[in-house]
């Protein structure tokens, strides 16, 4: 299986890492041409506005649009969220990809020196998954027709999709790869 890690800015080198260990192949992508013959791709944590800059400026925004629209399927973590997300509250001209019927509110958990972790029962895993929140949008509401996976005091923070996937946290940091293995058995075609 390849999986591609949008590799333009923000946590991708630890996606890359866990999606090896499951012995995926992985591409680094940064440019539309990279995401050909990819089975999914996952849009890492980082800076969602300087990410969206950068993914017009190499024309990622289309080629992402029309990757998912053939059929790809794509995991947002954290401002890879906001990046796939249909709405986002407070700042709605911020570009980004819409393809997720979600709500996100960028920085919901506080700024840098609030981030903090913690265990939560994830639907499909059989024990609780270490969440890192750092700077970490929040899920304001969860469109028809997705499944929510995890929530913490009360909202969402992993939702699925057909071949979509989002989560508000950063699990390519917890050194526990069943996150980006569920991606692989159940968001993948």
């Amino acid at each position: 299986m390849n999986v591609g890690v949008l590799a333009l800015q923000g946590a991708f080198r630890e996606h890359r890492q866990a999606l090896e260990r499951l012995g995926a192949s992985v591409t680094e992508v940064r440019l539309p041409q990279d995401l050909t013959g990819l089975q999914g791709v996952i849009i890492p944590g980082g800076e969602s506005t300087t990410m969206a800059k950068l993914m017009k400026i190499y024309e990622l925004d289309t080629g992402l649009k029309i990757y998912f629209e053939e059929g790809g399927a794509i995991w947002g973590t954290c401002a890879g969220a906001i990046v796939i997300a249909k709405d986002l509250l407070k700042h709605p001209e911020q570009p980004r990809l819409e393809i997720m019927d979600i709500d996100v509110e960028r920085n919901a958990y506080g700024r840098q020196v609030d981030s903090f972790e913690v265990d939560v029962p994830v639907e499909g895993l059989d024990a609780p998954f270490r969440t890192f929140f750092i700077r970490a949008p929040r899920i304001a509401r969860v469109g028809e027709g997705l499944e929510t996976l995890a929530e913490f005091q009360g909202d969402p923070i992993m939702v699925k999709g057909e071949r979509l996937l989002a989560t508000v946290f950063h699990p390519e940091l917890s050194g526990d790869d069943r996150v980006h293995q569920l991606f692989l058995e159940n968001i993948i075609p």
